[in-house]
């Protein structure tokens, strides 16, 4: 009897001590991701510093027009490449990017370039992101490069009088932001991040048309990826956000899981850094604004010193959109500057 007891006992004890402040809940797959994201330094502001190189700042061959410091990556399109490429460039289909550079050391100068500069960004933020020092995207990729390609940007910038982009109020505040959620198969963070990196390069869905944008700004989380003076300078979507400062980890929660996520810049390339980080984050609803203001107020760009706005604009002066180098088709005849 005393023996049952005393079982009784130690078993009370055993079930009264384990209270519910002592259940530890597992890390959801975000929570993992996001503490390796900023204990690695991998947080958006690093990953989207200096993310570019024009070709007058890099070191040109001027006989064979080739690029001997960097290893160059073309995510063109296989017949676009054929048509015409940097000497020596490597085509890569962007899904397969990874396994393209498997080989190539982490700290190895990387050069990315495409039609425009706004998918080769979603190339520099997956490699970056994976723990290459050293990479850059072409900045306004193969258009800047010979002009036999620049009417990728030329048929774009634009003026644009619309409802939909306004001159007056102050940004929107975010009152009702959410973090994102997602499963991952992996339960470490450089894991789960490789995962969302794979995922996000096979993701196709990363872009949104400014005519959409503009004609039902309600319909989207709009957030200006631009300075304050800027905002005030050039106009804006009615509606916007502007999460420029404080974009990172620690306030991802600001953002909108529950409608598509835009992001514009001057020219589409910064926020093609953004809405690639983002997904990785596990934003899958994040959309880069294709040409960004560029394809609504260019000509304002294009004169303006507010936040050096010409060096953004397409053939503004000091932009590096003005190159004109030697390029190589399927035959390897070299076609020369005009």
């Amino acid at each position: 009897m005393q023996l049952s007891l005393v079982i009784l006992a130690v078993l009370s004890i055993a079930f009264t001590g384990c209270k519910k402040d002592d259940i530890v809940t597992p890390e959801t797959s975000y929570e993992t991701l996001s503490k390796y994201v900023a204990q690695n330094n991998l947080d958006l502001p690093t990953i989207v510093s200096g993310f570019t190189k024009s070709g007058s700042q890099i070191n040109i061959n001027m006989t064979d027009f080739s690029v001997p410091d960097y290893f160059v990556i073309d995510v063109r399109a296989a017949a676009d490449y054929n048509t015409g490429h940097i000497k020596n460039a490597v085509n890569v289909p962007i899904a397969n990017l990874l396994e393209a550079v498997a080989s190539v050391p982490k700290d190895q100068n990387i050069l990315v370039t495409c039609y425009t500069g706004q998918t080769a960004s979603r190339a520099v933020v997956a490699l970056r992101m994976m723990g290459y020092t050293k990479v850059y995207s072409l900045k306004w990729g193969m258009a800047s490069w010979h002009a036999d390609f620049a009417s990728r940007w030329d048929s774009k910038v634009a003026n644009v009088t619309s409802p939909g982009w306004v001159n007056t109020g102050a940004p929107t505040v975010s009152t009702t932001g959410a973090l994102p959620t997602f499963t991952s198969t992996a339960t470490t963070g450089d894991k789960i991040l490789e995962e969302r990196v794979k995922a996000t390069l096979a993701n196709t869905s990363w872009t949104v048309n400014r005519d959409d944008v503009l004609a039902n700004p309600g319909n989207y989380f709009i957030n200006n990826y631009w300075p304050a003076v800027s905002w005030d300078a050039f106009g804006h979507f009615a509606g916007a956000y502007r999460i420029f400062e404080d974009l990172k980890v620690e306030n991802l929660g600001l953002l909108r899981t529950d409608k598509p996520l835009v992001t514009y810049c001057y020219t589409g390339q910064t926020s093609g850094i953004v809405t690639t980080w983002l997904q990785i984050m596990g934003y899958d609803n994040a959309r880069s604004l294709s040409f960004g203001a560029n394809a609504i107020v260019y000509d304002q760009l294009k004169v303006s010193a507010v936040d050096d706005a010409k060096k953004k604009s397409w053939k503004g002066e000091g932009s590096g959109s003005a190159n004109n180098f030697g390029y190589y088709d399927s035959t390897n005849t070299m076609h020369n500057p005009l």
